[in-house]
């Protein structure tokens, strides 16, 4: 059976429906967003000047053992396990011979 001309088919025309109701209703989800800020609204710098990020080592602290050797604590019981600021600040390295990484490309320990 020959095609008409101008009919559309009817897949083409639900899928242009599709995208006409996709786009109408994104125009009212952005119709109820709050308009973008004012200038005068903008974030203000801190009246020390800006805050920079400190870099510290930190270790876990212990972990709390239980009364009796058999008994095994339970994660409820351990609590969140917390870190404290470490005695030695320095940063660690890498051990010299070590290639860093698995697959690092270096030679490794030999």
């Amino acid at each position: 059976m020959p095609r008409r001309c101008g009919s559309v088919p009817r897949r083409r025309r639900s899928l242009v429906a599709g995208i006409i109701w996709a786009f109408r209703l994104g125009a009212k989800v952005r119709e109820r967003e709050p308009a973008p800020p004012r200038p005068d609204e903008q974030p203000k710098m801190p009246p020390g000047g800006p805050v920079h990020e400190t870099r510290e080592v930190r270790e876990p602290d212990e972990v709390p053992r239980a009364a009796d050797e058999s008994e095994r604590l339970t994660p409820h019981q351990l609590g969140n396990v917390g870190t404290k600021r470490a005695a030695d600040q320095s940063r660690p390295r890498w051990t010299p011979g070590s290639s860093g990484s698995f697959g690092g490309g270096g030679g490794g320990r030999t």
